[in-house]
């Protein structure tokens, strides 16, 4: 019999180098794959799970706002002149004395008045004359329309002016002829008092000649 013993045959691959930088490749890889899957498993759910935006109301109590109103508007009117001009006044209304009480209201306002007198016809509205000759006269006639209220209106002196015998007593230079329309009403009630508005085609009513009240 042999004495020999038989050889084990080595598995060449166990040991062998290459297999096992293999190995640990295959292992380093999958490491880092695995990271990387990780990562954007996480991203994902990141991305999934984002809290919305938000819209934040602001509700005001309409019982604490306040509305601050436009500021009013106002109409500047011209200052009274009084100085400058005489004036006076003619009953053209038919009311007995309602000249005289005119001329003595205007005098309270510091005008200066002649003798009331009566005019050379009955009219229903009130007009003031002034007297181009006299520059002082138009401001003391539109002080005086702006006192007795918005519908009396102001114009040249006619020639000649509408009084009895047609003429003004001597420095007169402004004429109020006191209408129907301002006549039983006080002076500091003309500006605001509600007068008689003419319907449109009417017939104009016809002008009395015959003035007999009292100035």
């Amino acid at each position: 019999m042999s004495s020999e013993q038989p050889r084990r045959t080595r598995d060449n691959n166990a040991g062998s180098p290459m297999g096992s930088t293999a190995a640990i490749v295959i292992a380093i890889v999958a490491v880092v794959a695995g990271f990387l899957i990780l990562r954007e498993i996480r991203t994902d759910d990141a991305a999934t799970t984002a809290v919305p935006e938000t819209t934040t109301v602001t509700t005001i109590d309409p019982a604490l706002t306040t509305t601050t109103p436009p500021p009013a508007t106002s109409t500047t009117l011209p200052p009274i002149v009084t100085e400058g001009a005489t004036v006076i006044v003619a009953n053209a209304s038919g009311v007995d004395g309602a000249a005289g009480v005119l001329t003595t209201a205007l005098s309270g306002k510091n005008f200066t008045l002649a003798k009331a007198t009566n005019g050379s016809e009955k009219r229903d509205v009130t007009t003031v004359y002034y007297a181009e000759t006299n520059p002082s006269a138009l401001p003391v006639a539109t002080s005086i329309a702006q006192l007795m209220g918005p519908t009396v209106t102001v114009q040249v002196m006619p020639t000649p002016p509408p009084v009895k015998d047609g003429v003004l007593p001597e420095g007169v230079t402004v004429l109020v002829m006191l209408g129907a329309d301002k006549a039983t009403q006080k002076l500091d009630e003309m500006a605001t008092a509600t007068t008689v508005t003419t319907v449109a085609g009417a017939a104009a009513p016809a002008i009395d000649t015959t003035t007999t009240a009292a100035p």
